[in-house]
C-alpha cells in the first residue's frame, strides 16, 4: 500500500484504475507510529520507499541523519524535490526500489558534489507503505540486501502481514513466511483501517518491523541453494514434501532425510520449522 496519484476522469466519465495502484496515508498518528518504530535514527541513513506526498518524509527529515526517498512516480518525485529543496539531508530519486543499484544510491550525497565524494559503506534503515501489486518483490529485495539493511518498517496488506509473520503449522505459513524468517526477526506492530488512507482501499493494512538477523550460518545452509530448495519444497502447497522434492531428488534419499529429521513421510512443507527444513536440505545435499 502506498501513496497514490490523484484519480483522473476518462473521456467516458469513468474513473480509471490508479496507474500505480497507490493509496496515500493520511492518518498523522499512524505516520508518527511508523517513524517511531524505526527507533533512534539520528545517526542513520533512512531509505523511504514511495514517499508520495511526504507524510512520513516530513517526520523523518528532522530525526534522521539522511533521508533518501525512492519515488517511482515522476510527478510526485518532482513535487517532493521542490518541497524539500531547502533541506540539506534529503535526496529524492526517481527510481524503482526493486531495480535501483543500492551501492550507488547510498553512496550519493545531496548537493552538486555528491558524485565526487566517496563514502564508506554503512547499513541503512528502510521505511515505506508498500504498493499491494508489488509487495512481495519489494520484500524480497529488502531481504536480498540484508547485509546493507539493519531494519525495515513496512506497511503491507493485512493478509500479507499474516503470511509473513505466520508460524509453521498455521494456515498462512508458506514460502514467503519461511524466506522472510530466514533473514529477519518479524514483529507485527499494528493494523490500520481503510479510512487511514486516501482513497481508502478495500482492505486493512498492517505495519511490520523486520530486524535483519540472517540464520544461514546457524542453519548451516548456503543462501542461494537453500532458497531454491525452499521454492521447490513449497512449489505446490497441497502436495506432500516428498512429492514436491521427488522431481529433483531420489525418492529413497528423501525418505531417509525425513526420517533422520524426525518427520513423517506424508508431511507438508508448511508444517515444518526452518530448523527441520534445513536438516532435510543438508541431508539431501550430502546424499
Amino acid at each position: 500500500m502506498v501513496k497514490t496519484a490523484s484519480k483522473k476522469t476518462s473521456a467516458n466519465g469513468a474513473n480509471p484504475k490508479p496507474r500505480l495502484g497507490q493509496n496515500f496515508l493520511v492518518d498523522p498518528s499512524a505516520a508518527r507510529r511508523i517513524v517511531e518504530a524505526l527507533g533512534d535514527i539520528s545517526n542513520r541513513i533512512v531509505i523511504e520507499i514511495g514517499p508520495g506526498r511526504g507524510a512520513l518524509t516530513d517526520l523523518l527529515i528532522p530525526q534522521a541523519k539522511r533521508v533518501i526517498g525512492i519515488e517511482l512516480d515522476r510527478v510526485l518525485a518532482a513535487q517532493l524535490r521542490m518541497n524539500y529543496a531547502t533541506k540539506p539531508n534529503v535526496e529524492i530519486l526517481e527510481s524503482d526500489f526493486v531495480t535501483a543499484q543500492f551501492p550507488s544510491m547510498v553512496g550519493r550525497r545531496p548537493g552538486p558534489l555528491h558524485d565526487l565524494r566517496p563514502t564508506q559503506p554503512e547499513t541503512v534503515d528502510v521505511v515505506g507503505n508498500l504498493p499491494y501489486y508489488i509487495t512481495s518483490d519489494i520484500v524480497l529485495r529488502i531481504l536480498e540486501l540484508h547485509r546493507n539493511i539493519e531494519r525495515a518498517v513496512i506497511m503491507v496488506q493485512r493478509e500479507v502481514a499474516d503470511r509473513i509473520s505466520a508460524q509453521p503449522g498455521s494456515r498462512d505459513y508458506g514460502l514467503l513466511s519461511a524466506t522472510v524468517q530466514l533473514f529477519a526477526r518479524v514483529e507485527k506492530l499494528f493494523t490500520l483501517p481503510p479510512g487511514a488512507f486516501s482513497p481508502p482501499p478495500e482492505v486493512h493494512s498492517s505495519v511490520l518491523r523486520l530486524t535483519m538477523a540472517p540464520r544461514l550460518e546457524e542453519l548451516q545452509v548456503e543462501e542461494v541453494t537453500f532458497i531454491a530448495f525452499l521454492k521447490l519444497a513449497f512449489a505446490q502447497k497441497r502436495k506432500t514434501l516428498v512429492n514436491n522434492l521427488r522431481g529433483q531428488y531420489d525418492l529413497a534419499a528423501i525418505r531417509t532425510a525425513l526420517k533422520a529429521a524426525g518427520l513423517r513421510p506424508d508431511v507438508r512443507a508448511e508444517a515444518i520449522s526452518l530448523e527441520k527444513t534445513a536438516a532435510v536440505f543438508r541431508a539431501l545435499q550430502g546424499a
